[in-house]
């Protein structure tokens, strides 16, 4: 049964389905069967975080998401984990994050930390420093917790986009992970993921909208973008290819991308056909083969340079598919 707080935290912080739609959103989009399926994702979100916002256990809640149907499921824990984050910093602090991640939610902990940053974007910066639970032992923890900042960058461009994506505005940076300097450049990451939701996978307009921003931006937002198509899906595999082309020298962003989708989605027990499509288009390989390539370029995940052990990562997967020609590019 729900509790009275619980009821008062959800109406207060959790958006109605029919928020998140693009129709709702302002977003250019012609509705079809596709982007139906696209606006799920986002009202998934919404639904882990109701049920968490109002759980009182973690048996509860891990029961109600796991009626999720597998494609989705990913999204409700993201949810879950944007609520957690909310509880974790009241006062009489919990480890709701932490519980879940070491438990149900593993599976699904690259997500979760997306959850994270949607989260980020309306609390107080303070706050911030709060909100990663200690995962020492997951091969995900602490590197990539930029998520939670890509997570952060999708919130603001979903929900505010005429200041984020049509005025191009930034944030201020913020000292994540010790990397001020690159906070801004994972930020960009989430606008570019957002790009393909708020353009509902119209590869022309995506393109488009990628292509209006500063020139150098527009690698990370290619990177949001193949992490979104893969992930997401919602076009074929000919368009995915179109996209691929127009990119250009982008063409190994894309595969950086497509690289961190499909390791969520394998680590999640379930790949889409729709992704296994699109590692094919930016990657030349199964999905497997693209969870290959990054096992392959793992970095250590304590770094002691400038650069951020995440975006060393990322750069050599960028290397390897820059440097390798697809052979059904030829």
């Amino acid at each position: 049964m729900s509790s009275v707080l619980g009821s008062i935290r959800r109406l207060a912080l959790a958006p109605s389905l029919a928020e998140v739609s693009f129709a709702k959103r302002g977003f250019p989009i012609t509705p079809s069967a596709a982007t139906q399926r696209l606006e799920a994702i986002p009202q998934s979100v919404v639904v882990g975080f109701e049920w968490a916002i109002d759980s009182t256990n973690q048996w509860d809640l891990e029961r109600r998401l796991d009626m999720v149907e597998p494609e989705l499921r990913g999204f409700a824990y993201e949810g879950a984990a944007m609520a957690n984050t909310v509880l974790d910093i009241m006062p009489g602090r919990s480890d709701r994050n932490k519980e879940l991640l070491m438990g149900p939610g593993q599976p699904h902990m690259l997500l979760a930390y997306i959850g994270i940053g949607f989260a980020m974007n309306h609390l107080p910066r303070p706050a911030w420093k709060k909100v990663i639970p200690d995962l020492t032992g997951s091969p995900f923890y602490p590197t990539m917790t930029w998520l939670a900042v890509d997570g952060y960058g999708f919130d603001l461009a979903y929900f505010q986009t005429n200041k984020w994506v049509d005025q191009q505005r930034r944030p201020a940076p913020y000292p994540w992970e010790g990397a001020p300097d690159y906070f801004l450049r994972a930020v960009d990451q989430g606008i570019g993921r957002a790009l393909w939701f708020i353009n509902g996978a119209d590869v022309d307009q995506v393109t488009a909208a990628v292509a209006r921003f500063a020139t150098k931006r527009q690698n990370d937002l290619w990177a949001g973008v193949g992490l979104a198509a893969t992930f997401a899906g919602g076009t074929t595999g000919d368009e995915l290819k179109k996209m691929r082309e127009a990119a250009g020298d982008h063409h190994a962003d894309l595969a950086v991308g497509s690289v961190w989708a499909v390791t969520g989605r394998i680590a999640a027990g379930f790949t889409p056909e729709h992704s296994e499509i699109a590692a094919d288009v930016f990657t030349g390989g199964t999905a497997m083969d693209a969870v290959t390539v990054a096992a392959t370029n793992a970095v250590d995940p304590v770094g002691t340079g400038p650069v951020p052990p995440y975006e060393v990562w990322r750069n050599k997967i960028r290397t390897h598919f820059a440097s390798t020609r697809l052979a059904h590019q030829k």
